[in-house]
């Protein structure tokens, strides 16, 4: 059985800092400025009011698949099992993107260490090292849930050396901007002095509303504490501060490691670091030092794919143990050695492999799709990214939403964590933000704008269509 810090663990393997901020820095910069920063107080702040309802429901409702168990019990089983199969797949494809984002340090770190010479931008590169990550986490997860409580473990020590000894290795090294830089915005709102050459009209809030993505993007996965629910010691107890904890947690840590990028940004500027990544500035430290950071990203992201993974897998198992699932009995079965459900893992590792082939989808010209154009030299894998996250955060929405719909059919919840009669005016707070955020990430827009850096258009909603489409026609074949 797990204890509080390894659910703990796992659900800020999941949040991970340093795979967001690794992943997203530039993006942020790029669209935001400076200035993007206050955005990371802001998402914290609201996505903590859903963290308090999703802490209320775990406590009254232990059970493995989260969100699905909720959304069962609150409103209906249909209700349920659509956000189950939207959040199956959407924790599945972050899976494939988050093991293709340690390709680029892997490869790094190869080729110091061992005078390799890997190209992180080659396909085939990408889908072998992404491809055997996968399938290594996938036997980590099924050995026990000890084991990848210890995996996680390893990852909340590595990501807290890597986000604040970061900010203190750059601030020996010596920051060169003062805290008014964190205030500016660098001119990117303004398509001549933008980095990235994207225009937003000269208005910084319409820049902002892409910026923030940067970090919706990232602050989520403490919900994953609730997804292992049936293995953690008290859970009704444990896992509603778990998930507090590691928003919080998590929305420090960036703040810190961001906060010590920015002060460290080079006197060349935005557009340097925009253009040559995270390293543009961590190439002021000794090599040594830029080395052993190296090592602590690629566990930051293994840790993460891991918990990913794991709960994944749970959403799997918990489906396939209430039989709405193809081959069910076989999904939902428990290995009698390990005491882990092998098979709903091995669905989590066979998915998000499939999903890895989509990295071989290069088209080098814009290729027309129905009523708009996919652009050129973006790979299909990237473009599921955006899915993986809008997928997340319409089952959120449709999970807070649901609460809300039980409050007004009387439940009144009775687990040991409640918010008493700050219950109603919490939840809903909690489904407006989720709401705005979602819409922000799904709303279409032309590939000339600054918000096709995140949604590629109308990419991401089809998708989503396409995941929820496929659910309902299985859903009423099988029924």
């Amino acid at each position: 059985m797990l204890s509080l810090f390894d659910n703990f663990a796992v659900a800020f393997s999941y949040l991970s800092p340093m795979v967001g901020i690794y992943s997203l820095y530039t993006l942020g910069l790029g669209t935001g400025g400076p200035r993007y920063i206050w955005t990371i107080p802001v998402v914290v702040g609201c996505m903590t009011l859903v963290a308090l309802v999703f802490g209320e429901l775990a406590s009254e409702y232990p059970l493995s698949g989260a969100l699905y168990q909720y959304g069962k019990y609150n409103v209906g089983p249909t209700f349920g099992w659509f956000i189950g199969w939207i959040y199956g797949f959407a924790l599945l494809a972050t899976v494939a993107s988050v093991d293709s984002g340690v390709v680029t340090y892997v490869c790094a770190l190869s080729n110091t260490l061992f005078r390799t010479h890997l190209k992180p931008d080659d396909h085939a590169t990408i889908f072998v090292i992404a491809g055997a990550t996968i399938v290594l986490s996938g036997i980590l997860n099924s050995v026990g849930a000890k084991i990848m409580g210890r995996v996680a473990r390893y990852g909340v020590y590595v990501e807290t050396i890597g986000t604040f000894g970061v900010f203190a290795a750059l601030a020996f090294a010596g920051f060169h901007r003062g805290f008014g830089f964190l205030l500016s915005t660098q001119g990117v709102e303004i398509a001549k002095s933008n980095p990235m050459g994207l225009d937003f009209g000269g208005s910084w809030a319409a820049a902002g509303l892409v910026a923030i993505l940067a970090n919706v993007y990232i602050f989520y996965g403490f919900e994953s504490a609730g997804d292992i629910s049936e293995e953690t010691i008290d859970a009704q107890r444990q896992v509603p501060k778990a998930m507090r904890n590691a928003l919080l947690y998590g929305g420090i840590a960036s703040f810190v490691l961001v906060l010590g990028l920015l002060l460290a940004t080079p006197p060349a500027g935005i557009a340097g670091v925009v253009n040559g990544g995270i390293n543009t500035v961590l190439g002021t430290l000794p090599a040594w030092l830029q080395d052993t950071f190296l090592v602590m990203v690629v566990v930051a992201f293994f840790s993460c794919g891991t918990a990913v993974q794991g709960a994944g897998a749970r959403v799997a198992f918990a489906l396939a143990r209430d039989g709405t699932l193809p081959a069910s009995a076989a999904i939902a079965s428990i290995s009698p050695r390990h005491h882990t459900p092998v098979n709903a893992i091995l669905v989590g590792t066979v998915v998000p492999f499939l999903f890895l082939l989509l990295v071989l989808i290069n088209p080098s010209k814009p290729v027309h799709v129905l009523w708009f154009d996919y652009p050129a030299n973006v790979n299909a894998l990237y473009a599921l990214v955006s899915f993986a996250t809008s997928g997340i955060y319409l089952a959120f929405f449709l999970t807070v939403l649901g609460a809300l719909v039980a409050r007004r059919r009387g439940w009144k919840p009775s687990g040991v964590f409640t918010l008493g009669r700050w219950g109603v005016p919490v939840t809903v707070a909690g489904a407006i933000y989720l709401l705005l955020m979602l819409l922000d990430i799904v709303w279409p827009s032309a590939l000339t704008s600054g918000r096709a850096v995140f949604n590629y258009g109308w990419i991401t909603l089809l998708v989503m269509a396409v995941i929820a489409g496929g659910g309902a026609l299985y859903k009423s074949i099988a029924r």
